[in-house]
């Protein structure tokens, strides 16, 4: 373990994308382990929108492990960082920086501490997968750091110890988390089905009804709904199984009309069987009930799917779009329905792809103001409801996107080179 008065530092620095569910997991038959009750299916989304940067580093002069979230320091103590920690380490190979002249030994990493920073771009907590990406993006970066062996889909399996979505983040694409059989969770792992560029029409419009922490976390909701609801063994044993190969097969064939079906029956149940929890979880609000109700008699005026919805644990929208020219009709009904507040800055409102605005004809505020109904609220006997001014935090615009990579800039790091704290 040599090198320099044992002062140096080595880093790796990571960037992970989140996925959303489209087939969603809900329920463990292993609560440490994380082993699912159900397979499940996901689309990772473009990273440059939605990812979580992590930089991890190593030195002989670190008396602890140290992670900082955001800019804040949190603890590792919890069972699911140990757990990756412990994975991880278990695995290390030996690693030399001949630059550094650095030679780290696979018996030493055990002996030697780490400091982690990670930052999402996006919300922590508020139902946007910031978990998924966090821990994915943790355990990429370390395995990196450590010279693993392990191809990403073995990693996956120790990314799920952390967080059950996380694994579905190794890939880019469009990902299947297969539950697995054994006991030891050995075969509980992410697959990429087909990657991003295979479906590529595709664009994503992500409403944030709320940026705040969630009131019940997915955690202790799936645990009270595996132990309460009557319902929740039907869906894992009868209902999933049936859908995951209808959704493999739409995946594959770009069929949208049957992936939206598909997408928006399986969100709709999850939020049912959240409901036949005793207490009930209510993930969703008026906001989201609205959003499903306008891209519903949309969908319905058109004879045939333009959109799909899906909601995770929590009241944020995602919005598939079956092509960019659709996005564009599905931003104006979203910006009429959904505006900003008077005061709002357009800019800030839309954010990811702002390209989508000007395939919508939008360039400022007077152009929200301006839009008109669209045709299935006129032509519809109810009066179109009332403006939801405010209800929506701001847009997303964004599309399925790649995998975790490894960040070569030294400038993206979030440590400093020569101290390993944060920058």
């Amino acid at each position: 373990m040599g090198g320099e008065q044992e002062k140096w530092v080595l880093m790796v620095t990571a960037r992970t994308p989140t996925n959303i569910a489209v087939i969603k997991y809900w329920g463990k038959r292993d609560e440490t382990l994380i082993l699912p009750i159900n397979d499940s299916i996901s689309v990772t989304l473009d990273p440059s929108h939605l990812c979580t940067t992590t930089t991890v580093s190593v030195s002989p002069s670190f008396d602890q492990d140290r992670m900082w979230l955001n800019g804040k320091e949190i603890s590792l103590q919890g069972g699911r960082f140990q757990s990756c920690l412990r994975e991880i380490r278990a695995r290390a190979q030996d690693v030399e920086d001949k630059k550094k002249g650095v030679c780290i030994k696979k018996e030493d990493w055990q002996k030697l501490h780490l400091h982690i920073a990670s930052y999402n771009n996006f919300p922590t907590a508020a139902g946007l997968a910031s978990s998924a990406a966090g821990l994915a993006c943790l355990v990429f970066s370390l395995a990196k750091l450590m010279n693993l062996k392990e191809d990403n889909s073995q990693l996956s399996a120790i990314a799920r110890q952390g967080s059950g979505s996380a694994c579905r983040s190794l890939y880019g694409g469009f990902v299947k988390w297969d539950m697995g059989k054994e006991d030891n969770g050995s075969d509980s792992l992410a697959i990429q089905l087909a990657d991003e560029k295979h479906w590529d029409e595709l664009v994503i419009i992500i409403a944030v009804v709320s940026a705040r922490q969630k009131e019940t976390s997915s955690t202790s909701g799936m645990r009270d709904t595996v132990e309460t609801s009557a319902l929740i063994q039907h869906r894992a044993k009868e209902v999933v199984p049936k859908r995951i190969v209808q959704m493999e097969k739409a995946i594959q064939n770009r069929d949208f009309p049957s992936f939206a079906r598909l997408a928006c029956t399986d969100s709709n149940q999850f939020h049912a069987v959240c409901l036949d929890t005793y207490p009930p979880i209510f993930y969703m609000n008026d906001t989201s009930h609205r959003i499903i109700s306008c891209v519903e008699k949309w969908n319905r005026a058109e004879g045939t799917p333009q959109v799909a919805y899906t909601f995770d644990a929590g009241p944020n929208a995602v919005m598939i779009a079956r092509n960019r020219k659709t996005a564009a009709l599905l931003l104006q009904r979203l910006l009429y329905n959904f505006p900003p507040e008077s005061d709002t800055n357009l800019d800030s409102y839309i954010i990811g792809d702002k390209s989508i605005l000007k395939d919508a004809g939008i360039k400022d505020m007077k152009d929200v103001e301006a839009l008109t109904p669209p045709p299935e609220v006129k032509d519809s006997s109810i009066p179109p409801a009332q403006k939801s001014k405010g209800d929506v935090s701001y847009f997303i615009c964004t599309r399925p996107g790649g995998g975790p990579v490894v960040l070569s800039d030294e400038t993206q790091a979030l440590l400093d080179p020569l101290t390993g704290l944060p920058k």
